[in-house]
């Protein structure tokens, strides 16, 4: 199927809650870094799009029909020349309160990753190459620790969006704002149910966490078998 919705913002700027939010409104399954760390073949898709290879979008989204966050907004420009007549949406927030959300989430993440996992689990490791070469290279050319750079890259895709794509196909939406500019933009009936609000923050700083202890496993199990060993050879 064309893909309909473009996703066109970074992700931690409510793309949770946005594609909640369109699943609910009709337009899914929608695509999300969640759909990369359950499908190898998309982390590898986007791993080789990283790399500059050349990727087929309309195999990469033949299930889907709208695409929010990283990785898919990194290609936004390309996937609207692939799929003309898709709608765009930027998921808005405050560029600072972006930045920090960021720096205490997804930043962390990979370099949390212990490498004993990556190379247990090889989809594990392409999915944090993707993630940096993607985000942290491509996107924020390595410099996602000078955040004056970081927030300057923001403003800066956000008002890229507004220039290339058609007025009447762009809506740049914030959370806060609710279901009614996005069912109004997409021509549908507004629901009677709260829009989407996801604690995704909380949810990725606890893996976070979880990941940095994981990162002792190695050592706890060497210092256990060298308990077992003098035990062994004191008996």
């Amino acid at each position: 199927m064309p893909l309909k919705i473009i996703g066109a913002a970074p992700g931690r700027t409510g793309t949770v809650s946005l594609m909640t939010a369109l699943e609910h409104l009709g337009f899914g399954p929608c695509h999300h870094m969640k759909a990369c760390i359950e499908n190898p073949q998309q982390t590898q898709w986007f791993l080789d799009a990283a790399n500059g290879l050349p990727v087929d979008w309309h195999e990469v989204f033949q299930d889907y029909q709208a695409a929010v966050d990283w990785p898919a907004s990194a290609y936004y420009r390309t996937l609207l020349d692939t799929f003309p007549d898709a709608l765009v949406i930027f998921s808005d927030r405050p560029p600072e309160a972006w930045y920090h959300s960021v720096a205490k989430t997804i930043y962390q993440v990979v370099p949390s990753l212990p490498l004993w996992l990556r190379k247990l689990v090889p989809h594990l490791d392409r999915w944090a190459k993707m993630v940096h070469l993607t985000i942290w290279k491509n996107e924020l050319s390595d410099r996602f620790e000078d955040q004056a750079h970081a927030i300057e890259f923001f403003n800066d895709r956000l008002a890229e969006v507004r220039r290339v794509v058609p007025p009447d196909q762009l809506l740049v939406h914030a959370a806060t704002e609710g279901w009614a500019p996005l069912c109004t933009f997409l021509k549908v009936e507004i629901p009677s149910i709260p829009y989407p609000r996801s604690n995704e923050s909380a949810q990725l700083q606890r893996v976070v966490k979880i990941l940095k202890a994981l990162n002792y496993v190695p050592h706890i199990l060497t210092i256990a078998a060298l308990g077992i060993i003098v035990m062994l050879v004191a008996y």
